[in-house]
């Protein structure tokens, strides 16, 4: 069984015990978390499609933990002028486990 599901403006397919990393999400360490926005749903071979998302249908996971993203490099030079700019950012992330997929 699995489901595709908006988290944070992303789409996600998620399963049962597996572990998502999304943007940074409000909340302590150790919460649990429900999702509405199940967009799809596979129930062993029989698919539900949303229009746009499932009724009576929910996600729940449990907040890990808060970190931070490897770094990326930004970049700009303009050549022979004299410009160079370097600038670099760490996205942060939280990472969840998927306890249950409700149907």
């Amino acid at each position: 069984m699995y489901a595709i599901v908006d988290i944070a403006g992303q789409q996600f397919k998620v399963e049962k015990d597996q572990f998502v990393f999304v943007h940074r999400l409000q909340g302590a360490e150790g919460a649990s978390i429900e999702f509405d926005n199940v967009l799809l749903v596979d129930n062993n071979g029989q698919i539900t499609v949303g229009a746009p998302t499932v009724a009576g249908s929910s996600v729940s996971a449990k907040i890990l933990s808060h970190l931070k993203g490897d770094k990326v490099i930004v970049f700009k030079k303009k050549r022979r002028k004299g410009y160079k700019k370097k600038n670099g950012h760490r996205q942060s992330f939280t990472k969840i486990q998927i306890e249950n997929i409700k149907f």
